[in-house]
């Protein structure tokens, strides 16, 4: 347990947090990872399973990730109580690398950290071989200036293979950026460093999108990598070093950025659940801090500190939004606790410590505005809004009477260029939305968010998306609906290249039109024979247990079949036909979602032929008084009468991007 002080609702009235509570929460997660510690403090062994990468490089995440909270937390408050031990850490850590940067160990030291690059390209102590560095350059004199000659000599030739290591091809460049930064900083610069900070620079160039967004890597890889990782990495290193040249030419993208990021953020204060890593939980918000930290933000600091305290209390306080996430004074792997389904293979104990990027606006002063201002409302309880981040190909759905935010998914899929358009669905990236309230389901399970073609038995899926526009109110796509799996006799066509069998020139069209609540959803098949079953699933509502999640019906429009309605606690998601579909059901998701342990996804079926296909969703915490919208749809044109206007959507003959027009009521 945290040991918290009182909550301040004058200064806080939305979270209560002031930086005391971040502060404590520093404290007690470091004191609590503290009992871990290998016999020379080299390593944090935390308990649970290890991970692809091995208990002894969990280890040294174990020490990097938390060595950068005791950083930042020294750095902020003054107070460099628990950077002894981290020192010790230091001198005992890299004993493994010889004077030519090699292995010098003839067995196994517990505080040894293993070396880069020894276990193949890409590996995990690159990682957090960047952390380590960040420490460095936060403490440096009450780290590197107490350690003697021969030790940073011997923590220089550790941390400098990282430059000569092969990355994954992804933010993972921007490690050795960091790194060769730290080195420089350190007195130990030379060409290699100059190549390694101008590589990452030159890369992320290549991965900008527009409007403050990247891609990480090569494709349309979008999720919060962007903000931890592509932003963090090169504006904080640069506000370290007080590289203006850089932060003039970063800083700006960073601001836009947060202009619809900070719109992402729930009232409660949940982070959007979409995308790998999701266990490092808060350190989403760590965008927001270093937009405070270095100026470059559009957000009033009451706003900032409403963002960041709110995303830590909602993880940390048990009696907040998350219930807590910690059991015995340690994080979990998981989301609301742990959860397997959250998780990546390279997630280990130590994974969920990169929450210490959230604390990054303990590097301002206790009398800066990001501590002293009041907070203010988080842009998800402003007026509603739908806002499209066009480069990404995200449509951002927020309430004010709930909080609550939805992104509607067209364009980021996590597929690399020259891979297979195809293979088995990634929950985390292929759905058609996501939510600050609802998780994906499973795989393997009753899917949420999709449409998906079903022959002899196996459903296709949803891979690389092809963004047809993104606009006012709405945002398009269209992707080849693959197979996933072989047949089980044999038979089919398989494409040859590990995507898996395919419907030959078939393709889905689809387009999300949405206000208030309330979403609109129109899909036109192309290429798809005639008998193949077809479902849309909505949004995936879960409870503690099957009894705490309902299902109810609800009206379909012009005499289409009723939907289903499910409730659980004030969450409730609809989904009703309006054109095409001829039936509706609640699929069952035994396994439950990071949300709750049991879960029901509202399904609509329908078979082809079929022309079009229409739908009305919505996903509310609210009372959800208002009337749903009254939908006409024809063969090629769907128009949409909200409460406050009318959206008239025409659909191309060919391959172009849909025509949406708004008029008034």
């Amino acid at each position: 347990m945290l040991d918290l002080p009182a909550e301040d609702r004058r200064l806080s009235p939305g979270t209560g947090w002031t930086r005391e509570h971040w502060t404590a929460a520093a404290d007690g997660l470091l004191r609590a990872a503290a009992r871990y510690r290998s016999p020379r403090g080299g390593r944090l062994d935390l308990p649970g399973p290890p991970s692809r990468a091995g208990v002894v490089s969990d280890g040294l995440e174990g020490f990097a990730r938390t060595f950068l909270l005791a950083a930042l937390h020294a750095s902020g408050t003054g107070d460099a109580g628990h950077l002894p031990a981290y020192v010790e850490g230091l001198r005992s850590g890299p004993v493994g690398v010889d004077a030519d940067g090699r292995s010098a160990l003839p067995g196994e030291d517990p505080d040894a950290w293993p070396l880069v690059g020894v276990d193949g390209p890409g590996g995990q102590p690159m990682v957090e071989s960047a952390s380590v560095a960040l420490g460095l350059l936060l403490a440096r004199g009450r780290t590197w200036d107490l350690l003697d000659d021969a030790e940073q000599d011997r923590l220089e030739r550790w941390l400098r293979r990282c430059l000569h290591g092969d990355p994954a091809p992804n933010n993972w460049y921007f490690f050795p950026l960091t790194v060769a930064a730290a080195l420089e900083e350190l007195g130990r610069g030379d060409a290699a460093t100059t190549r390694a900070v101008d590589r990452g620079h030159e890369l992320a160039e290549g991965w900008y999108l527009g409007e403050g967004w990247y891609s990480d890597g090569d494709g349309r890889m979008v999720d919060h990598y962007v903000g931890w990782a592509m932003h963090l990495y090169p504006v904080l290193v640069a506000h370290l070093r007080g590289d203006r040249a850089v932060l003039d030419r970063l800083g700006p993208r960073l601001q836009e950025f947060l202009g619809t990021y900070a719109r992402t953020f729930d009232a409660d204060g949940a982070p959007l659940h979409q995308g790998r890593s999701l266990t490092y939980r808060a350190a989403a918000v760590a965008p927001v801090a270093l937009g405070a930290l270095t100026g470059w933000t559009p957000l009033p600091p009451g706003t900032s500190r409403r963002l960041v305290s709110g995303a830590l209390r909602h993880f940390l306080d048990p009696a907040g939004p998350g219930r807590g996430v910690l059991e015995d004074g340690l994080l979990t792997l998981g989301w609301h606790g742990p959860h397997r389904a959250t998780l990546q293979p390279y997630s280990g104990p130590a994974s969920p410590y990169w929450l210490s990027k959230a604390f990054l606006g303990l590097l301002l002063p206790a009398t800066d505005p990001l501590w002293t201002a009041v907070e203010e409302e988080p842009p998800s309880r402003g007026p509603d809004a739908v806002v499209p981040v066009a480069p990404v190909g995200w449509l951002v759905q927020t309430t004010r009477e709930d909080g609550l935010v939805r992104v509607h998914n067209h364009g980021a899929d996590h597929v690399a260029p020259g891979a297979a358009d195809g293979g088995a669905p990634d929950p985390l990236y292929a759905r058609w939305a996501y939510s600050t309230r609802t998780g994906p389901t499973p795989v393997r399970s009753a899917p949420d968010g999709t449409v998906r073609l079903v022959v002899r038995g196996r459903s296709s899926a949803r891979r690389r998306i092809h963004p047809l526009g993104c606009g006012e109110g709405w945002a398009a796509s269209w992707h080849r609906p693959v197979l996933d799996g072989p047949e089980p006799d044999g038979e089919g066509v398989d494409a040859g290249d590990g995507a898996g069998p395919r419907l030959p020139s078939a393709r889905v069209e689809s387009v999300v039109l949405a206000r208030g609540r309330w979403e609109v959803r129109v899909h036109r098949l192309r290429g798809v024979p005639d008998g193949v079953a077809v479902v849309e699933s909505g949004w995936a509502v879960a409870g503690p247990a099957v009894e705490d999640v309902v299902a109810t019906t609800v009206p379909g429009a012009g005499g289409a079949p009723d939907g289903v309605l499910l409730r659980s606690g004030s969450l409730s998601g609809s989904l009703a036909p309006v054109r095409g579909w001829t039936s509706a059901r609640a699929g069952r998701v035994p396994a439950g979602t990071a949300f709750g342990r049991w879960a029901l996804v509202p399904e609509l079926l329908a078979r082809t032929p079929v022309d079009l296909l229409v739908s009305v969703a919505s996903l509310t915490g609210g009372a959800g008084g208002d009337p749903p919208p009254r939908v006409e749809a024809a063969r090629d044109a769907v128009v949409v009468r909200w409460a406050d206007g009318t959206t008239t959507l025409a659909l191309p003959e060919g391959d172009g991007p849909p025509r949406v027009e708004h008029g008034p009521a």
